[in-house]
């Protein structure tokens, strides 16, 4: 379909995007023009993130599982959307479009209409009909297979993710559905990343998209991995592209379809308005931050953190998610990196092991833990505390891409108080990002600008942190919602209001004036405490005990769980 030009006119028009994140779904009502963000509204999912048991059995789940429940998005829609029509008060005739981001891999079986197997009486007990959300680690042994396969093969597009597919990503949560739950594996039609099933609801077509064919699903040079290689993983896994993956693809910004009279009815919008193809949060931002260049580094810093930037120049980036033509914008390479987790960290700290007094003083003080925590922390000078933490708690996706490592404090004290392992853990944190910027330097993709995004860039505590250790200055994102204004631009683009995302990005995007500038003090402390960060991220990464301890873990909880 032929989108049509608005671009004349653009002051009293608006667009959509929908923001779906860990734990929930935000939506941001922008106006075409010039960007400005009239309205917004969330959404928390009712089932959250299951981890621990399964909503329709009750049955316990196996370690490191993190599901789904695929209704919790199409109720963002229902909820949302409706609310930012509300709250702005403007005739939903000037919506001219609407699209979606999701966090990757998240991905779900699905028959040939979209139906999710879950939604299906026979399937609803069933685990593996779920939706699998991007932190489900536990197929990390078929991940290890399928490198260890590819390496062997000399397949050549096992470079292009820095050596390791891995665990989060689609071809080893479905060579993990075949092998465990086969009955899942034969029911379903498709294997369906979120951020095209919810574009799927919208506007009644399935378009997949290239960003996480190309990240998540091993789609390079315009093709996937051979059937000989899918069968050497196992006989049944051969047609796994064929039967269940390939589909039709639309680039980022595409028109994807328009408004079905159903999803009009969820949201309010007015039937046929524009809906572009799906994109994936992080990726997304680049736009929003107007991000566009070669050397722009965008950190979309939340649960965990994405790493996303352009280049004109392909290289093998260790341990890097991927290196995709036109994964971020059309024309260029987009290189992908990440850490499983950051905000997750420090909520588990936060929730887990700040003491009642502190969580009391926080509520007289009239402020949230970590802020009360952070406060505590920032009074004591850099390197005073005598740590040094692995940011492993989720695993490791950049530079080692192993989700079986864990997290490391070393330097505990019986002195040592709970602000200053909540300072080494932010630390941690923001050595892996400096880990990570590194290893694209010594690799050709020079990282010249980082531009930081996401829910903790409002903590100024943490920014200063990664300023200092990344001893390079931290521009922030003008938009507090970059991923759904992200979303907003591509959707405008879809609908004819800009000819590319580069253009709209440069009208619609952008960063703020705030930059936090590295302290040469504290950065000087920070590169000695790097290099003992350094040397246990080698010997850890690699020595096997933290794979032990997780193996004996597993055998512990398997044996308890048979009695």
């Amino acid at each position: 379909m032929r989108v049509p030009d608005l671009t004349s006119d653009l002051s009293n028009k608006y667009v959509i995007g929908v923001d779906y994140g860990t734990l929930s779904g935000r939506a941001l009502l922008v106006r075409v023009s010039d960007g400005a963000e009239i309205a917004t509204a969330v959404y928390e999912y009712p089932h959250a993130v299951i981890e621990e048991k399964l909503p329709t059995s009750g049955a316990k789940l196996p370690p490191d599982w993190a599901l789904q429940v695929p209704s919790d998005y199409v109720d963002v829609l229902k909820v949302t959307v409706p609310a930012v029509l509300k709250e702005s008060g403007i005739d939903p005739k000037s919506v001219i479009g609407i699209t979606t981001d999701f966090t990757a891999c998240t991905v779900l079986p699905v028959k040939s209409d979209g139906t999710p197997l879950c939604e299906l009486p026979e399937f609803s007990k069933n685990p593996h009909a779920f939706v699998k959300l991007w932190k489900h680690h536990s197929a990390q042994p078929h991940a290890d297979r399928i490198n260890e396969l590819a390496h062997a093969r000399k397949e050549p597009w096992i470079s292009r993710y820095g050596g390791k597919i891995s665990s989060e990503w689609e071809f080893a949560k479905a060579l993990q559905v075949l092998e465990e739950a086969p009955e899942i594996y034969q029911a379903m039609d498709k294997w369906v990343e979120a951020a095209d099933w919810i574009i799927w609801q919208l506007c009644g077509k399935y378009v997949r998209n290239i960003c996480t064919a190309g990240y998540k699903g091993i789609y390079q040079d315009g093709k996937y991995p051979t059937k000989e290689y899918l069968a050497a993983l196992n006989p049944k896994f051969e047609n796994f592209i064929a039967e269940k993956l390939e589909h039709e693809l639309g680039a980022l910004g595409a028109w994807a379809g328009t408004l079905t009279a159903e999803a009009s009815k969820w949201t309010g919008l007015p039937e046929g308005i524009a809906v572009a193809v799906g994109n994936v949060d992080a990726h997304v931002t680049s736009a929003a931050a107007n991000a566009v260049n070669p050397g722009q580094m965008v950190a979309i810093m939340g649960t965990s953190t994405c790493h996303v930037m352009v280049s004109e120049k392909f290289a093998e980036v260790p341990g890097m998610c991927g290196v995709v033509d036109g994964g971020i914008i059309d024309g260029a390479l987009g290189y992908e990196a990440g850490q499983s987790g950051v905000g997750d960290i420090f909520g588990w700290f936060a929730n887990n092991y700040a003491p009642a007094e502190y969580t009391a003083a926080a509520a007289a003080k009239g402020v949230d833990i970590h802020t009360y925590l952070s406060q505590l922390a920032s009074a004591q000078p850099v390197g005073a505390h005598g740590l040094v933490a692995l940011d492993w708690q989720s695993g490791n996706r950049s530079t080692l891409v192993d989700h079986q490592l864990s997290g490391l404090i070393m330097g505990l004290t019986l002195s040592t108080k709970p602000e200053e392992i909540y300072r080494a853990i932010v630390e941690s944190t923001a050595y892996g990002a400096r880990k990570i910027v590194q290893t694209f330097n010594e690799s050709g993709v020079p990282v010249k600008e980082f531009i930081a995004a996401g829910g903790l860039i409002k903590n100024s505590f943490v920014m200063q942190i990664y300023a200092d250790v990344l001893n390079m200055p931290i521009t922030i994102i003008k938009s507090a919602q970059g991923p759904a204004l992200g979303s907003a631009i591509h959707a405008a683009v879809a609908a004819g209001a800009y000819k590319d995302v580069q253009t709209a990005a440069a009208a619609m995007g952008g960063v703020a004036d705030e930059r936090y500038q590295p302290n040469p003090a504290n950065a000087k402390v920070y590169n000695d405490l790097y290099k003992h960060y350094n040397d246990l991220y080698e010997s850890f990464g690699h020595n096997g005990a933290m794979h032990s301890l997780r193996a004996i873990r597993d055998r512990a909880l398997t044996s308890t769980e048979g009695k």
